[in-house]
């Protein structure tokens, strides 16, 4: 801990809470888009036997080389990239760890091919995990969309908006922790720490960064009711030199793994648990997961 205070930072309350209004406008919007986050309906996990997977067409099978697939023209899998470009014989990829890439589109059998794509095709992610691969199914008319009507937050509090003290490590800290999908791991870069306190009440929590990304995202728990197990804030890093972080907890997002089933998000470092309540940013989506 520090002995440099922790204080509710000197925001204009209109502005500030018509900022966030319009924020939380483009969260719903990005979310509601025909291939995001509200579109999963499958996850299914490569072998080295070549074979068919449900719901899409094509054999596919993975090895030390890649992921790989053997289509024909009446598989119907399409190009990502150009749309007229029909997938023919053996295409191979490679994805590295924790990474993603659309590898195929195509359309389901009794929809419209003259429907916008966007909303009848389904797209065909393939994802890395653990040193396993996976397809994810995109499909704009999944369940999970089509009931979606917002995602359920706490007012807007700036109470919830802090200056932090904030301590930078000399060398990033590499961790593994758990994720939502069981039997996966992730590694985490720990690049610092950071003080959060409510009521008198303060926690160090660990900051993860990424290669080539600027900012950080604080993942963590806490005791609020009706909020998903763990949530996340991302934020930017402060100038060189600061000695504290804005954290706008209003701004606290729900991961991919609490609107579907088939999400693989990483877990919080071990520690990074608030001892009450964070009213603030999402709830838990109302019933956004089957």
């Amino acid at each position: 801990m520090t002995d440099t205070a922790i204080r509710p930072a000197d925001t204009g309350t209109a502005a500030a809470r018509d900022e966030w209004a319009a924020w939380h406008t483009e969260r719903e919007r990005t979310l509601a888009t025909p291939h995001g986050w509200l579109t999963p309906v499958a996850l299914l996990w490569l072998r080295a036997q070549r074979r068919t997977l449900p719901g899409v067409p094509g054999l596919w099978w993975a090895d030390d080389e890649g992921a790989h697939v053997l289509a024909v023209d009446d598989d119907g899998l399409v190009d990502p990239a150009d749309a007229g470009t029909t997938l023919r014989g053996e295409r191979s990829w490679e994805v590295v760890e924790d990474g993603s890439t659309v590898v195929a589109r195509f359309l389901p059998a009794g929809r419209d091919p003259l429907a916008a794509p966007d909303e009848v095709e389904v797209v065909v992610e393939l994802v890395r995990r653990t040193g396993r691969y996976a397809l994810r199914l995109r499909d704009p008319q999944a369940a999970t969309r089509a009931r979606f009507t917002g995602v359920p937050t706490f007012a807007y509090d700036e109470s919830w908006v802090l200056d932090a003290p904030v301590r930078w490590y000399d060398a990033p800290q590499r961790v593994v922790v758990g994720a939502a999908q069981a039997g996966l791991v992730h590694d985490a870069t720990l690049v610092g720490e950071v003080d959060v306190e409510r009521g008198g009440v303060a926690r160090t929590l660990r900051l993860v960064g990424a290669p080539g990304k600027e900012g950080v995202a604080l993942l963590f728990s806490d005791e609020a009711d009706d909020v998903a197990g763990w949530r996340v804030l991302h934020t930017a890093r402060p100038a060189e030199g600061s000695a504290t972080i804005r954290l706008d907890l209003n701004r606290t997002l729900n991961l991919p793994y609490a609107f579907t089933e088939f999400g693989t998000c990483p877990s919080p470092v071990l520690g990074n648990h608030l001892p009450f309540a964070v009213e603030a940013g999402e709830r838990a989506p109302l019933g956004a997961r089957p």
